[in-house]
């Protein structure tokens, strides 16, 4: 597994991650969880860094499972 540099996010581009991150695991339909997530995927990749690697759809699912129960 890589280890990837953290993201440094502004405060409104955080909130917004962890309402998406909730939004996510309220939703049952896959198809819009998918949604939810390649959204976010988009505004993280505006974030990284000209020398990190893109991020992939999974990254952020990962991230979610990651952060729930911990933020949110």
């Amino acid at each position: 597994m890589v280890t990837r540099k953290p993201i440094d996010l502004p405060p409104n581009v955080a909130r917004a991650f962890v309402k998406a991150m909730e939004d996510f695991f309220a939703e049952q339909d896959k198809h819009k969880q998918d949604a939810i997530a390649a959204n976010q995927l988009s505004v993280m990749n505006q974030f990284r860094g000209q020398r990190d690697d893109p991020l992939r759809l999974s990254d952020i699912k990962e991230m979610f499972r990651a952060l729930k129960g911990i933020v949110g």
